[in-house]
């Protein structure tokens, strides 16, 4: 079993060839920090003209007028700057080709009847209202290392990336949930 497949399962609409690299670069972004220091951010996959259209820069964006062929999520190089990005506030706007289109987003999307589980807060709300108003999926790191998956406005999987982590009050999935470990890391993903 590949690490991704239990929220494939769910969230198979979208092109898996963009979620896999963005989960991968979400989950290196909690595991290492930048700089010592544990940072948070939120990429958005899919539906980027609606996620566009519900959300405005914080700053000058970063990565306007730069190539499309140099805003790929896979290319190792633009990488390494969203790793640097993620420490500015706002998220990132991914499309389902995989073209991370703006940065330092202020996502302006409220949807009023998210659940989110109590503790988790304002970047887990925007990123579920995003993906409840919205056809995008909302990736979270925490800045306690979590990595969370929203859609539909319901948080849906949590990744681990440290299994001392795994305590379980830093989890915020209501049961029932799957739950797979790979290596040093263990995935959990609500069952429907």
């Amino acid at each position: 079993m590949n690490l991704f497949d239990r929220i494939w399962e769910r969230v198979g609409r979208h092109n898996r060839a963009v979620l896999e690299p963005t989960l991968e670069l979400a989950i290196e972004i909690a595991r290492e920090g930048r700089e010592g220091h544990r940072i948070g951010t939120i990429f958005t996959v899919g539906d980027a003209d609606a996620v566009l259209a519900r959300s405005r820069p914080l700053i000058l964006d970063p990565l306007a007028g730069h190539p499309e062929e140099l805003r790929r999520i896979t290319d190792a190089n633009l990488r390494g700057t969203i790793k640097e990005l993620a420490q500015l506030d706002g998220a990132f706007v991914i499309s389902d080709e995989g073209v991370v289109l703006s940065a330092c987003r202020y996502l302006d999307a409220t949807a009023h009847d998210t659940d989110l589980p109590l503790g988790l807060g304002s970047r887990h709300f925007a990123a579920a209202s995003i993906s409840k108003v919205t056809d995008a999926l909302g990736i979270v790191v925490s800045e306690s290392a979590l990595v969370r998956v929203f859609d539909d406005g319901n948080l849906i999987a949590e990744v681990l990336p440290e299994l001392w982590l795994l305590s379980r009050h830093n989890v915020q999935l209501r049961a029932p949930f799957s739950e797979d470990h790979f290596h040093d890391m263990a995935v959990l993903v609500k069952q429907q």
